[in-house]
Formats: C-alpha cells, sequence, structure tokens
C-alpha cells in the first residue's frame, strides 16, 4: 500500500481525515513547518514535536540538491536520520523555486536549465531528476515536477503552461517508485480560470497520484481573488484523497481554505516574519499581529498573546522578546518562531476538535475577526 488516507468527517465542504505514512499519521487538517534546507529555522526538531504538536514538516528539492547534495542525504540514511526528525516529510519538487529564478533559467519540453545563485554553476532539473533527488531524502510526500504559472497570466499563457506540467506530472508519476507508506501528488495548475483548473484536474486524476495539491497560488493575485480561486479550485478535486494549498499562507487563509475542503498545507510567513519581528496572536484591536520591535513593548510584562499556552508566552514577557529582538539575538529569532509556529499548528488543532465536534462554522465565526 502506498500512503493511506481516511476522510473521517465532514461538515459542509471542511473535511476531517488521517493521512498514514512508513514514519507516522498525519491528522487533517494540518499546517507543515517550512524545513527548505532539511532544517525549520530557529527550531528544534525535537521541540517541533514535543511542544508544537508538528506532526509533518516540508523540506525543497532545489535547495537540498544544490547543498548538501541528495547523495549525501540518502547516504546518511535520508532526511529523516540526517535531520533528526522521525516524523513524516513532504518535499516541495523544485518548480516554484524555478519559477522565483526567471532571470537565471531556460525552460524547454525536457526540463529547466538554470544557474546556481550559490557559486553560478549550471543544472538541468527534470521531471525524472526530481523525482529521484525526493525519492534519496526519503520523502514520504514527493510532489510532481511543475511549473508555477506566473501571475497574472492569460487564457493562453495559463493554457500553455498548466498544459505542459501535465506532461511533467506524467514523467513525474512514472519515474516514481512506489513504497508501503510513501506516495506522490499531483499539482493542478491552471491560473485563475475555472475551465484550465477542470481540465488540469481531469488530467491528474487520469494519471492517477496519491493526493492532489491546489498549485499557482499566492503568486501576486489579490485577496479576493484568492478567496475566489480556493473553493473553485478544491470542489475539483477528487474527494477521496488528501488536498494540499501550497504556499498560502495567513492563518484567516487557512481557516477559510479549510472551510473550502482544504486538508494540508505550508507557508514561511510563521518562521519568516519571527525573524522580522512580527507575531501572529488572537486579537481583534491589533488585527491579529503584533510587530514587537515597536518602543511600546519595550517596558511591557505582557505575553506576547495572553491567549496563548507556548513556552514563548508561558515565560517571557514582550519586554524581554523586544530586547533580544532589538539586540538581534539568536534566541530572539528561537522565542517568535517558536510562538508563531504554536499559533499556526494551535489554529489547525481548534479546527480538528471543532470539526470532531461539529461545530466547525461556529468555530471560525469566532476565530476569524481576532487572527490575521
Amino acid at each position: 500500500m502506498a500512503l493511506q488516507f481516511e476522510l473521517l468527517k465532514t461538515h459542509g465542504s471542511a473535511r476531517r481525515g488521517r493521512l498514514t505514512t512508513a514514519h507516522g499519521v498525519v491528522e487533517t487538517p494540518i499546517f507543515m513547518p517550512v524545513g527548505t534546507v532539511g532544517t525549520v529555522k530557529a527550531m528544534r526538531p525535537d521541540l517541533l514535536k514535543t511542544e508544537l504538536g508538528a506532526q509533518i514538516i516540508l523540506g525543497n528539492t532545489y535547495h537540498l540538491f544544490l547543498r548538501p547534495g541528495h547523495e549525501l542525504v540518502a547516504k546518511m540514511g535520508g532526511l529523516q536520520r540526517f535531520a533528526n526528525w522521525d516524523g513524516p516529510i513532504l518535499t516541495d519538487s523544485g518548480g516554484f523555486q524555478v519559477f522565483s529564478l526567471a532571470k537565471l533559467r531556460t525552460l524547454t519540453e525536457d526540463g529547466v536549465t538554470f544557474q546556481s545563485p550559490l557559486d553560478g554553476a549550471k543544472h538541468h532539473l527534470t521531471p525524472e531528476l526530481s523525482t529521484h533527488i525526493q525519492h534519496a531524502l526519503n520523502a514520504n510526500i514527493t510532489m510532481c515536477f511543475d511549473e508555477c504559472t506566473p501571475h497574472p497570466a492569460t487564457h493562453t499563457q495559463a493554457a500553455e503552461s498548466m498544459r505542459l506540467s501535465m506532461r511533467w506530472a506524467r514523467r513525474s508519476r512514472d519515474a516514481f517508485v512506489d513504497r508501503p507508506g510513501f506516495g506522490q501528488f499531483g499539482i493542478q495548475q491552471g491560473s485563475l480560470y475555472p475551465d484550465l483548473r477542470a481540465e488540469s484536474t481531469a488530467k491528474l486524476v487520469e494519471i492517477g497520484f496519491d493526493g492532489y495539491a491546489i498549485g499557482g497560488l499566492a503568486v501576486g493575485e489579490t485577496p479576493d481573488e484568492l478567496h475566489e480561486a480556493i473553493p473553485m479550485a478544491a470542489s475539483l478535486l477528487p474527494t477521496d484523497k488528501p488536498r494540499y494549498l501550497m504556499g498560502v499562507g495567513y492563518p484567516s487563509d487557512m481557516v477559510k481554505a479549510v472551510l473550502a475542503g482544504v486538508d494540508m498545507f505550508d507557508c514561511v510567513l510563521p518562521t519568516r516574519n519571527a525573524r522580522n519581528g512580527m507575531a501572529f496572536i488572537r486579537d481583534a484591536e491589533r488585527g491579529g499581529v503584533l510587530k514587537i520591535g515597536h518602543a511600546e513593548h519595550k517596558a511591557s510584562d505582557l505575553p506576547l498573546d495572553p491567549t496563548c499556552t507556548c513556552h514563548t508566552c508561558a515565560h517571557y514577557t514582550r519586554a524581554y522578546v523586544h530586547h533580544v529582538h532589538k539586540e538581534d539575538e539568536i534566541l530572539g529569532h528561537m522565542l517568535m518562531t517558536h510562538h508563531n509556529l504554536a499559533h499556526y499548528l494551535t489554529l489547525m488543532a481548534d479546527m480538528r476538535a471543532a470539526l470532531d465536534a461539529g461545530t466547525v462554522e461556529n468555530f471560525a465565526r469566532e476565530v476569524l475577526p481576532l487572527i490575521r
């Protein structure tokens, strides 16, 4: 058996599920902390699991291919042993990074030739190589190689990009090595066009994947466009497989996407914004965020978020976190990151509990005014 997904309960379009992998069970809906280069920045792997309740993390094919190299990771026993994380891992195929390197790459039917930003060396990444790298990394969930369609895109541009990604999806699937507890997700593309999203879904389902992702969003569209596209895209995907919304987003985005039928999320915002001094909190008056560098926190004995029970909020004042942030101490990044990931993971745990209780819509109405 590959990955096993069980749909436990539904409430409207919202779904409560369970994904079983070779390295553990993932209860959905779930947020996946981003560990791009084999580490979730400013976090120890054991604390991710024991204190924050993280169930699955994300690594990146492109970055780990460039350094330290997938051969080394494989020699070390795979990314779980290399990074001291014994839970499930999903690896992004590198398609988004290739998209972001538009000035340094050449795209053809075969794949993408790009120049490494590390040393200038040229590399050629194909669907087959991306899949092979993810196998070497020992990813429980391998993502098919795709082109992330830029925004804005005309219907013609989006169609050409999507159809290239679908041809690459077929090649990615052919290259995938099936193993018990491991699987591969296809990535739906099509920009904001419902007919292209439907065509993409039909092609992916024909190929047959263990799960399906919504790609090509959060690349510049407006919030209104995003929240119109997510329900449309999610509604097209099979109901018996996990659904993953890639790279989205703010806490409120995730709540709305769960209501639209999405199961899995990843985003760099909680870790990146932590390093930049932004804490996500449940506070309507502050719009769900607290900027710890502001002078108002210099002598505050409050925690970052009085409603939060994470280690940072239980043991440190805003005054202290403000101080270490201003001094650019590494501890400041650690404390803020710990809190922000707790905010995201607790929000998803609360959504699961509300789904179990049949009160998810009430919970969403209560929490959405409090968060960003």
